[in-house]
């Protein structure tokens, strides 16, 4: 009796573990999506259209191609292109 109490508590204790691993997925998914739709707000508040598209599409292709430095790049350029021209924000 006992082995088979431990078995069905076993099997209780890893569809919970799961069902936490799913939840905290979840969680940090749907923070990562608010965040990313404030961000790319903040980006069209601050920046000119064509900036911003620019910006909203390195943003996309840094998450797909797991390279943050896509997106440093690209307001980088645009900050050195500000200084040049002297255009304000």
């Amino acid at each position: 009796m006992k082995l088979k109490t431990r078995s069905i508590m076993q099997e209780l204790n890893s569809i919970a573990e799961v069902r936490h691993t799913d939840a905290v997925i979840e969680s940090r998914a749907v923070n990562i999506i608010n965040s990313a739709i404030n961000l790319i707000e903040s980006i069209k508040k601050n920046y000119g259209v064509e900036e911003a598209d620019e910006l909203e599409r390195r943003l996309v292709n840094s998450i797909r191609g797991s390279d943050p430095a896509k997106f440093t790049r690209g307001i980088r350029k645009i900050a050195e292109d500000r200084k040049t021209t002297k255009k304000p924000l």
